[in-house]
């Protein structure tokens, strides 16, 4: 049975333990969340490739007692080179999820550590950078035991992964899946890593490793080039924020969809349900799904080009209108448009009440399927969200932002307690996210107990065509009865703990100071203290 975890000195969860165990370790030798943070991150980034690694985004949601939080956004943009028509001329009608030509936007990830790593010296932090990301090394040099979930996904995958180009080298044993708890090594990424930690986070974008990177997308076609990379800086920003009964809720901007899944809260809200677990509990969750989701979907892109305010969107007067136009007694008419993805999502908090919330990804699993062979980086496919129309409101560009997924989640309680949590899983994430927050704050479940209880998922992921309201064998046959019986089309998962529904984690900080955290038992994943 999954345990709650309790500390005043500092925690981290990941759904990798051995991610969370380097973030610990980091907090005892008296760095900072941030500093935890990038040495869970660049673990993970090894130990997890089926779900982020160096060349993927991310986005971090920071927060000092006192002072508003802060995003810090890294994510790439497409490449100099790719323009819808050059697709076109490549015969393309859409743009492809593997490949070469899925390895579309500069990598913001590693960018993303350096911004971090920089504001942790300025509060007193900034553990050197060989210390941070000596628990990666290690793990990509001395080999890791393969998790139950890439072996899973690197079979299921295998046909559309097993030709592209370095994967089967790194990847792959003898051209076969690898099995579970079979040892796997990165030497060249240890080396990457290696030469990162001595030389400076820039050098993946501006120096030595950025022309490797650069050499290597062009030669097996990317559209990608070397300024692309030298010109790429991570950003800070302000997040979106929602005012509720409980407290202030923080997201990530666009070209994320952290609007949805503050929307989805909001909307909640609204619709007074008395008791949780209920089939009302349910339905007004799903019903303020698919409003979040139109409104995302209609206009979350690259903010340069959005003509929407998100802003406006979170304001009472839209959402006390949006709210009463939910029916209680009806389902919304679905499906909608849903997209996939592969992520992992990371909580961290230090003795001084610092936070960070933060989220990596390749996209898909495995993102492009490409690994670079001078760096052994594993490229992302985030380009396969652009669309090849021109009209588009993601339309391809060369600099455009591509609309993501990923949305790293905070609250901060009117009664002084402080919430980090997140998950993976797509279209999953907004969804999960309001279900541990209502379990957790809501129905004042422990934090295993809230990631424990059983999920469900609107529409598709990882590809999925299915666009019914999947939920885990564990439901409520009554509950699941009244739910029909609204309109919703239930599809009943075999298993009791389905990865589809993600790996979620949330770490609760209390006005006292006692951390009490847990990672999803659906993941390799654990809660550590410091």
């Amino acid at each position: 049975m999954l345990e709650t975890v309790a500390s005043m000195h500092g925690m981290v969860t990941a759904p990798h333990k051995l991610a969370s165990e380097a973030g610990s370790e980091v907090l005892k030798a008296g760095g900072t969340a941030l500093d935890a943070m990038i040495a869970a991150a660049s673990t993970i980034a090894v130990v997890y490739p089926h779900m982020n690694h160096l060349g993927g985004d991310g986005f971090w949601l920071i927060a000092e007692p006192g002072r508003p939080p802060k995003i810090i956004e890294a994510c790439g943009a497409a490449g100099s080179r790719a323009t819808i028509a050059a697709y076109n001329a490549k015969g393309y009608g859409e743009i492809p999820a593997r490949g070469p030509h899925a390895a579309l936007t500069v990598a913001g990830a590693v960018g993303g550590w350096q911004l971090a790593h920089e504001i942790a010296a300025e509060l007193g932090g900034g553990l050197p950078l060989r210390d941070l990301l000596a628990f990666a090394i290690d793990h990509a040099k001395s080999g890791y035991a393969v998790s139950k979930s890439q072996a899973a996904l690197t079979r299921e995958k295998l046909g559309e992964l097993k030709d592209q180009p370095g994967f089967a080298d790194v990847f792959l044993e003898d051209g076969k899946p690898p099995e579970v708890g079979s040892l796997q090594k990165q030497r060249q990424l240890a080396q990457t890593l290696d030469y990162l930690a001595n030389s400076g986070l820039h050098e993946f974008y501006k120096g030595d490793v950025g022309q490797a990177i650069a050499a290597d997308l062009e030669k097996i076609g990317s559209p990608v080039v070397h300024d692309d990379l030298r010109s790429y800086e991570a950003r800070l920003k302000s997040p979106l924020s929602l005012k509720t009964k409980d407290g202030t809720l923080f997201n990530a901007p666009p070209p994320t969809q952290g609007l949805a899944s503050l929307l989805i809260l909001g909307l909640y809200e609204r619709m007074n349900v008395d008791r949780l677990e209920s089939p009302e509990y349910f339905h007004a969750l799903i019903e303020a799904t698919k409003r979040a989701f139109i409104v995302r979907d209609e206009h979350i892109a690259d903010p340069w080009i959005m003509s929407a305010d998100p802003k406006d969107y979170l304001k009472p007067e839209w959402l006390d209108k949006t709210a009463f136009e939910i029916d209680r007694k009806r389902a919304l008419h679905w499906p909608h448009e849903a997209g996939a993805g592969d992520t992992v999502w990371l909580g961290a908090m230090d003795a001084k009440g610092r936070s960070v919330s933060y989220i990596q990804s390749v996209f898909w699993e495995f993102g492009s399927g490409c690994v670079l062979p001078q760096t052994g980086i594993l490229w992302q496919n985030r380009g396969a969200s652009f669309s090849l129309h021109p009209e588009a409101l993601r339309a391809l560009k060369p600099g455009r932002l591509p609309f993501h997924t990923l949305n790293p989640a905070m609250a901060r309680l009117d009664d002084g307690r402080t919430l980090v949590y997140g998950t993976m899983g797509g279209d999953g994430q907004p969804q999960t996210q309001a279900a541990i927050f209502t379990r957790a704050i809501h129905g004042k479940m422990d934090p295993a107990e809230a990631l424990d209880a059983p999920r469900w998922l609107l529409g598709r992921t990882w590809g999925s065509d299915v666009t019914s309201v999947r939920v885990e064998k564990r439901f409520d046959e009554d509950v699941l009865l009244a739910l029909r019986r609204l309109g919703h089309d239930i599809e009943i998962l075999e298993e009791p703990y389905s990865d589809v529904m993600g790996h979620a984690g949330l770490i609760l900080r209390g006005a006292n100071g006692e951390m009490r955290g847990a990672h999803d038992p659906r993941s390799d994943g654990a809660a550590v203290a410091a």
